[in-house]
């Protein structure tokens, strides 16, 4: 009745994307921090596009996420520790500085969440089926709070948990596999919501029994969105979770 296949028990959810809109946020906080960077280092160098996002930081820890975009760029920088300034020249110093400006707009503006994913996430625990969060982001308590969701969570793995357990980042699956144990799931009995093509893989690559795209792009960039996620192993790809329950009904 909501749109998966009738062995699913359990549904992980990605966040910033999936029920709320804060991937835009962490979008333009990207952005702003990776153009000061290779403004200060080469002023003429292009500056940081959708698809950087897309391909380099998309759905990934947000450590990894400065590694590969500057690797992308032939720019290597000292790694540094979580204690750096936020003006530090380091991987650290750079994912501190996104984050600085990520919770800056948070605490600003709020969260809010999608309003076909609390339908959706009302439908699912209607049917009696345990729900999870999996998210890159360390701030993963933090903008479930925000956005009233905390309540509807049975198990949380965030950026916090993923550094703490040593597990591989998405497009590594070890994130999802974690949080479908901590809700004594199987892979084959669980469905995972991703709108990164990172995250996407790591449904796929985890042996999970369905794999939601959700394609939040606009515009031109659509087409090309939803046809990557389908080649990263989505069984289908909807703009909204309400579409899923409009399906069934």
């Amino acid at each position: 009745m909501i749109g998966l296949p009738d062995a699913v028990t359990t549904c992980l959810f990605d966040l910033d994307g999936v029920l709320t809109s804060t991937a835009e946020v962490h979008r333009r906080a990207w952005k702003r921090t990776f153009d000061e960077l290779l403004s200060r280092r080469d002023p003429g160098a292009p500056p940081f596009t959708e698809q950087d996002y897309v391909t380099y930081v998309d759905g990934r820890s947000r450590l990894d996420g400065v590694r590969s975009f500057l690797a992308s760029r032939g720019i290597d920088l000292p790694e540094g520790d979580d204690t750096d300034d936020v003006n530090a020249e380091t991987v650290h110093g750079v994912g501190n500085r996104k984050n600085e400006r990520l919770l800056r707009v948070i605490a600003d503006e709020g969260v809010t969440p999608y309003p076909g994913s609390v339908r959706y996430l009302d439908a699912a625990r209607a049917h009696g089926l345990a729900i999870g969060v999996v998210t890159s982001s360390a701030n993963g308590a933090r903008v479930l709070d925000a956005a009233g969701l905390t309540g509807y969570v049975g198990a949380r793995v965030d950026g916090v948990v993923i550094a703490r357990e040593g597990l591989r980042g998405k497009p590594a699956p070890d994130s999802f596999l974690a949080c479908a144990a901590e809700l004594a799931a199987r892979p084959s009995a669980t469905a995972v919501f991703e709108d990164a093509q990172a995250g996407v893989r790591a449904g796929r690559d985890g042996g999970f029994a369905f794999v939601v795209g959700v394609n939040r792009a606009e515009g031109t960039a659509r087409e090309d969105q939803e046809k990557a996620l389908r080649e990263q192993g989505a069984d289908t790809v909807v703009t909204d979770l309400a579409e899923l329950l409009e399906e069934s009904a």
